[in-house]
């Protein structure tokens, strides 16, 4: 689904829906696309916080300075940050001018922020193979948690994803192994 097609909610029905619910939720997930990339989004994590609700921001590390911020004003409990490749090859596999810096910066700041975190990365084949997985785990050394993900031929907005076949168990697995020994924990979802 593409987010301009959403409908929104107006900030006083979003706030009452989470009023209504501290009782039962103990915290609430930002995502996106990329979430830092509204300019607003502090206001809205602070306004969560505020309410005694944890806050968790998915974020894909093109902002450093925005999560950074973030992060010495303690408004993000834990952060989930999606590894597209490694860095020598993320224009390629995002089609897009990110700038490495930008993201090698994001790492350090999650990795040293003494946050709950996590990297992750989709395996879509014929973008990230095991040989990549090597790279990103030299790249995240010593990180707490890494989940490789298995993709989803559904919703892609590139219809040509549509037809590509999803890696095998086994070969998720073997990403897996090959991982472990740069995490204190690899996971795997969507197998």
């Amino acid at each position: 689904m593409r987010p301009g097609a959403l409908p929104s909610i107006p900030w006083a029905d979003f706030m009452s829906y989470l009023d209504e619910r501290k009782n039962w939720l103990e915290g609430v997930c930002v995502s996106g696309g990329e979430p830092l990339l509204e300019k607003s989004l502090k206001g809205l994590l602070r306004a969560i916080k505020d309410r005694d609700f944890l806050v968790k921001l998915d974020t894909n590390g093109s902002f450093p300075e925005r999560l950074e911020e973030l992060v010495r004003e303690k408004i993000v409990d834990s952060i989930a940050m999606d590894i597209k490749a490694p860095l020598t090859r993320y224009k390629e596999v995002t089609k897009s001018e990110v700038k490495e810096a930008d993201i090698a910066r994001s790492i350090e700041i999650i990795k040293n922020s003494g946050l709950e975190y996590m990297f992750r990365t989709t395996v879509v084949p014929g973008l990230v193979d095991v040989e990549d997985i090597e790279k990103i785990g030299q790249m995240l050394a010593k990180a707490e948690i890494f989940q490789i993900q298995q993709f989803s031929p559904t919703n892609a907005l590139d219809a040509s994803y549509l037809q590509k076949k999803p890696y095998s168990r086994e070969e998720i697995q073997e990403m897996a192994e090959i991982a472990q020994p740069y995490f204190s924990e690899v996971r795997v979802e969507g197998v």
